[in-house]
């Protein structure tokens, strides 16, 4: 993509960063803030694009009460001084006091965060983007979903990547109140009706802001191949029609793609700190027996490093998650198993929580099954210890839990959907493919087959499973990372520049 010649420039607009390239500017690795896997994305994508040499500027809400929790002990007075220092960053932040005392990304209210949005998107079409004078602009989700229809009215190429479905409205009124200009560029925009014109629209024809982004943007791609066609082909009745429509036109266009995400780099067995013991995929059996003994130990579970451990690693939501269908046959397979001393450890929050532990307390299952609170440092350390870790969600855009398990030698058990038919495929001993153990009905019924043909694979000989878990771990490596995510970005960055712009 980087040429010597007429480089291109690129303006990464996103509402959350985990970090940016030191390069970047004075104050860039201070620049953190995130809510969900967007900030990694974001921040791999910004790092690949300028190790490469790439022209890339980033914009970002100027989260003033976050960043400044980042500096430690700097008084405002320098940090207004270091600010002012930057004329030559690469690093945009939009200034107002929507998001100045933010103590996180998004609000808790809806109205707010649509004021949060809006004051963003203000400052970027207004002052970032003529300040950057980009050749292609590249907006996340519904926070940004208005720059793609303004970015084709100035003649700008744009790729708008949706994360997860949410979406805002707001009328034309309320936007240009905002300090918008969208009667400019009101025909590129997706409302809940067709529009006469735009003066009986601007008060009561609401704007969608995420199908919007997908109407408006040159390109757009979703965070895994499968859920894009899943959405094309209307298998989510939760997907709204509109969104679905759009994405078809854009889909049938060819300019529609799916690149999945990433788990964060930090997420490597061989370096975690949170770890009792560290390994690789060389030493995987001795590392993982240490990790399970300390996590039995630290839970209170029944302590044998040979029992086999299942991991839930994702929020307890019977929506998208599927526990309801662990809950139904929890004590089915506890039970079941008692003498392998089989175990479930839960690390997630969420309103399915309480069926859990009044499973555990009607069954009096306390060591063998850990129903706890999220902690990062004890759901790292879980994913080290267990064997297996249960992702059975009914739909999933993308996931990363899967490709976690696959990186720390805890292979995945999922529901055949979205992301995990992406990265999650039936594991062969005979053939070494494979990566996991996969489940076609999305019921109880089928989450226990699936974790029965898991137990058949842990009852191996030794000497065959562990080559088998060798190979998953140095696989998940190599393709779940975020170079590999980056690399199909910037390809796709290319083939945008290639084509003939349409206005």
């Amino acid at each position: 993509m980087v040429k010597k010649s007429n480089k291109p420039r690129v303006l990464i607009v996103t509402p959350e960063v985990t970090y940016l390239p030191d390069g970047m500017g004075n104050m860039a690795n201070h620049f953190s803030a995130k809510a969900g896997g967007l900030a990694d994305v974001s921040a791999a994508l910004v790092k690949a694009l300028f190790d490469q040499g790439a022209d890339v500027h980033v914009a970002l809400p100027d989260y003033r009460a976050i960043f400044s929790a980042n500096f430690g002990p700097i008084i405002r007075r320098e940090l207004s001084t270091i600010r002012s220092s930057m004329p030559d960053d690469r690093v945009h932040l939009a200034e107002d006091r929507a998001f100045f005392y933010q103590r996180g990304v998004y609000s808790n209210y809806a109205a707010e965060n649509l004021k949060i949005s809006l004051a963003f998107q203000r400052e970027v079409l207004n002052h970032i983007i003529p300040k950057v004078q980009p050749d292609l602009i590249h907006c996340n989700d519904w926070m940004t979903g208005l720059i793609p229809p303004a970015a084709r009215w100035l003649g700008i190429r744009s790729l708008f990547t949706i994360h997860n479905i949410h979406t805002v409205k707001a009328t034309l009124a309320q936007i240009e109140d905002r300090g918008i200009d969208a009667a400019a560029f009101w025909q590129s925009l997706f409302y809940d009706r067709q529009p006469f014109n735009y003066e009986e629209s601007r008060e009561n024809n609401p704007v969608d802001f995420l199908a919007s982004g997908v109407f408006g943007a040159h390109f757009v791609n979703t965070v895994s191949p499968t859920f894009l066609m899943e959405i094309v082909e209307g298998r989510h009745n939760f997907v709204p029609a509109n969104l679905k429509g759009e994405l078809a036109a854009k889909y049938h266009a060819q300019c529609a793609a799916g690149i999945l995400n990433a788990p964060d780099p930090s997420y490597n067995p061989a370096t975690d700190k949170a770890l009792a013991r560290q390994y690789t995929p060389q030493n995987h059996s001795l590392g993982k027996r240490q990790n399970k003994r300390h996590l039995q130990e630290s839970l209170n579970l029944f302590k044998d490093d040979s029992a086999p451990v299942f991991f839930w690693p994702s929020r307890l939501d019977p929506v998208q998650k599927g526990p309801q269908l662990l809950s139904e046959i929890l004590y089915k397979m506890v039970s079941r198993h008692w003498h392998t001393h089989l175990q479930i450890v839960l690390v997630a929050n969420g309103e399915w929580q309480k069926h859990f532990r009044n499973i555990v307390e009607f069954h009096g299952l306390y060591d063998r099954v850990a129903v706890c609170n999220f902690d990062e440092k004890l759901s790292r350390l879980a994913y080290a210890a267990s064997d297996f870790t249960l992702m059975p969600s009914r739909f999933e855009p993308c996931g990363l839990p899967q490709m976690t398990g696959c990186i720390y030698g805890s292979l995945p058990i999922a529901f055949d959907t979205g992301g995990l038919h992406d990265t999650v495929s039936p594991i062969n001993v005979e053939k070494s493919t494979g990566n996991g153990f996969v489940f076609q009905n999305w019921d109880a019924g089928g989450l226990e087959w699936a974790m029965e043909e898991a137990l058949r694979f842990y009852n191996l000989p030794d000497s065959v499973k562990d080559g088998q878990i060798t190979r998953v771990m140095m696989r998940g490596a190599s393709l779940f990372n975020h170079s590999v995510t980056a690399a199909q970005y910037i390809d796709l960055y290319e083939k945008m520049l290639q084509r003939p712009l349409v206005a």
